[in-house]
């Protein structure tokens, strides 16, 4: 039931304004949690860090612990950390500038054995904001709409199987692997065997969620010399059950559906932007002009390649 949408930009622009317009269009299907995976400008000498700290009242403490383990892990912050202004909030959403030579699967792993962080993303250029309720609400409280990149996806979600907290929300991050994003409707029925066989690579999993899964084995297929159009495949064949997932690198999106094609999915396309989403309503939020819109079948995989300059 869970609605899914993506943007690429020909040129930065507002993809926060415009994914908050495609999410609340989608808001029927879903309003226990949304998200949103923004790509700002792509820095080599910086990683952007997106923590959740439970507990808003010891956060000082628990940035002291967050920094002295970032140190143990070979990095430091570039500049203070940031967080959102909900002071009358429990929790508390950090930002952090790190230097990119960090450890990022070793600094993962520990924050989380602090207690009480969820490490949502790490990219040079990605960050994901995810919290409970929907799109206008989390718009509201994390600054949405003052984002400016070049492509991004959205996520609103109906809880079917897991908690709705933010933990289970969506995006998901591939960790530990940076700027590698996923937004996913539909459900893998073989998820424990392929988590397992990653567990078993060394790979650990910040949820028991299958769009994280997903990531990660399509991220690892591209560590080990798959293309990103050859890992999309792939997916096709080594995951069952019923899946239409965006995942999204620096150098673009692309689109994956099961070889049943039950779960929708619909793109339209103008010399501003590709635009893609799980109803066409959610597409005109953002192209308000005459489009020609192109739905997806069995087994298709596309790739829509970001455009430099």
């Amino acid at each position: 039931m869970c609605g899914i949408g993506g943007i690429k930009l020909t040129e930065p622009g507002p993809i926060g304004e415009e994914l908050v317009r495609m999410m609340t269009a989608l808001r029927h299907r879903g309003t226990d949690s949304t998200g949103f995976a923004l790509y700002g400008p792509w820095r080599e000498d910086r990683l952007i860090a997106r923590l959740r700290v439970a507990e808003r009242e010891i956060l000082d403490a628990t940035l002291k612990a967050i920094e002295g383990e970032l140190q143990k892990a070979g990095g430091r912050f570039l500049g203070p950390p940031t967080w959102d202004s909900a002071e009358r909030a429990q929790d508390a959403f950090v930002r952090l500038e790190v230097t990119p030579n960090v450890d990022v699967e070793r600094v993962t792993a520990a924050w989380i054995a602090l207690g009480g962080v969820e490490v949502h993303s790490f990219g040079h250029s990605l960050e994901i904001i995810k919290d409970v309720g929907d799109a206008l609400t989390v718009a509201e409280r994390h600054g949405i709409r003052r984002f400016v990149g070049t492509h991004g996806l959205g996520h609103c979600r109906l809880a079917t199987e897991t908690d709705v907290d933010v933990a289970h929300g969506h995006p998901f991050w591939a960790r530990p692997f940076p700027d590698v994003s996923i937004v996913h409707n539909g459900q893998i029925t073989n998820y424990y065997k392929s988590r397992r066989l990653l567990e078993q690579s060394g790979y650990q999993f910040s949820s028991d969620n299958d769009s994280e899964l997903i990531s990660v084995l399509l991220a690892d297929q591209m560590k080990h010399g798959k293309t990103f159009e050859e890992a999309l495949r792939y997916s096709l064949t080594a995951l069952d059950g019923v899946f239409t997932y965006l995942l999204s690198i620096p150098e673009g999106i692309g689109l994956a559906k099961d070889r049943l094609a039950i779960k929708p999915m619909i793109s339209a396309e103008t010399n501003r932007a590709v635009v893609m989403a799980t109803e066409e309503q959610a597409i005109r939020q953002v192209l308000r002009e005459e489009i020609n819109t192109k739905s997806y079948g069995q087994g298709e995989v596309v790739i829509w390649a970001r455009q430099d300059g």
